[in-house]
C-alpha cells in the first residue's frame, strides 16, 4: 500500500507541474515542473515522505528505460547534427565532466563524517 501511495503522491505533483506550466504558459516541461515542486515540498516539510521514498527507490532500476525515449529521439533529428559534431562532442564531454564533479560534491557534503580513525591507529601500534 505504501507503494502505491507514494506513486500517487509523485503522479499528484506531476499532474499539479502540468497545470501550473499550462496555467502560467511557462516554458518548462510539465515533468520538471512537478519535480521542482515536489522539491519545494520536501524542503518546506524537511523530511522525506517514506511513501514517496519507497516509490522513488523502486523507479530507480527503470531510470535507463525512462531515458531511453529521448535518446531514440535522437536518430530522428540525426541529420541537423550533421555539420556540428565537434560542438556535440565538446557539450557531451564537458557536461559529463560537471556532472560527475557535481555528484562527488554533493556525496562529500551530505553523506556523513566517518568518525577519525586516529585513535583507533594510536592503540593499534
Amino acid at each position: 500500500m505504501k507503494l502505491l501511495r507514494g506513486f500517487l503522491w509523485l503522479l499528484g505533483f506531476q499532474l499539479l507541474g502540468h497545470a501550473v506550466v499550462e496555467l502560467l504558459a511557462l516554458p518548462v516541461s510539465h515533468a520538471m515542473a512537478g519535480l521542482l515542486l515536489l522539491l519545494a515540498w520536501l524542503l518546506v516539510k524537511r523530511r522525506l515522505n517514506e511513501s514517496v521514498a519507497t516509490a522513488s527507490q523502486a523507479l530507480i532500476p527503470l531510470l535507463a528505460m525512462l531515458i531511453m525515449p529521448g535518446v531514440v529521439g535522437v536518430f530522428f533529428v540525426i541529420d541537423e547534427f550533421a555539420g556540428h559534431w565537434t560542438a556535440v562532442m565538446v557539450a557531451l564531454g564537458v557536461g559529463t565532466f560537471l556532472s560527475v564533479l557535481t555528484s562527488l560534491w554533493l556525496m562529500l557534503r551530505f553523506m556523513p563524517k566517518e568518525a577519525d580513525g586516529g585513535d583507533e591507529r594510536e592503540r593499534l601500534s
